[in-house]
């Protein structure tokens, strides 16, 4: 039995993930903060395990990583997703509670939990495991207006090298997913905005092809590693000059 736990889980890409894990014969621990959504998605899924959950909380993530211990003897994976993007303006514009909301969930929510999974597939026995971050293609190229996502997504790719290089002795492997455009609530709003201020809608692909991505990089056996993967509708205007 494989065994994860997925942050983000109640929507978008991380519900997208923890489903495509589940109907490969996966036990899915849900984190998120909206209680009646893991719900909803552990009815129609059996191996599903809610996991309510303030990932900024230290203690509410410590017990909920404890709550799966109980329910599933050990976790082969964390999908380290959950995320915000706060209201987009201008660096002199931003308020500095979106800053900090930035940094709670995107940054420091996200190294809460890489934590708590890193000390349990350390003692764990087999030791070992893997962890994948979100990093976002933002982890790589800012989008106009996003200076606190941009800047929590590039921590991001030092948090996921950090855990690389520290769980290499204990057979813990750590990876980055940055997705360009995959179709959710997020990305909904994002065209609804862009079409409302005259502008191209940007081009999307389906969420879909980022769960089956994810669970490509949970699959591969213990010697080999997909440190960095990126996944982006085709046509996005991510490389080339303007």
């Amino acid at each position: 039995m494989k065994t994860a736990i997925v942050t983000g889980a109640s929507s978008g890409i991380g519900r997208a993930v923890a489903e495509e894990l589940l109907a490969h014969g996966w036990t899915v621990g849900l984190i998120a903060r909206r209680a009646e959504r893991l719900e909803e998605i552990a009815a129609a899924h059996a191996g599903a395990v809610p996991l309510p959950c303030d990932v900024t909380a230290p203690e509410a993530v410590e017990a909920a990583f404890a709550e799966f211990d109980t329910t599933a003897g050990r976790l082969d994976l964390l999908f380290n997703n959950a995320g915000i993007f706060v209201p987009p303006a201008l660096p002199d514009e931003i308020e500095s509670s979106d800053w900090d909301a930035s940094v709670a969930v995107n940054l420091t929510g996200m190294f809460l939990c890489a934590r708590a999974a890193f000390g349990r597939m350390r003692r764990q026995d087999p030791q070992g495991g893997r962890i994948v971050n979100n990093g976002s293609i933002s982890a790589q190229a800012p989008r106009p207006g996003a200076l606190c996502y941009t800047t929590t997504k590039h921590a991001i790719t030092g948090l996921t090298k950090g855990l690389a290089l520290d769980g290499r002795a204990h057979g813990i492997a750590c990876g980055q997913i940055d997705i360009g455009n995959a179709r959710t609530e997020l990305i909904d709003d994002l065209v609804q905005r862009e079409v409302a201020a005259g502008r191209e809608a940007p081009p999307v692909m389906e969420v879909a092809h980022v769960a089956r991505a994810v669970r490509h990089m949970a699959e591969l056996p213990p010697e080999a590693n997909v440190l960095f993967q990126t996944v982006m509708a085709t046509t996005m205007p991510f490389v080339g000059r303007g």
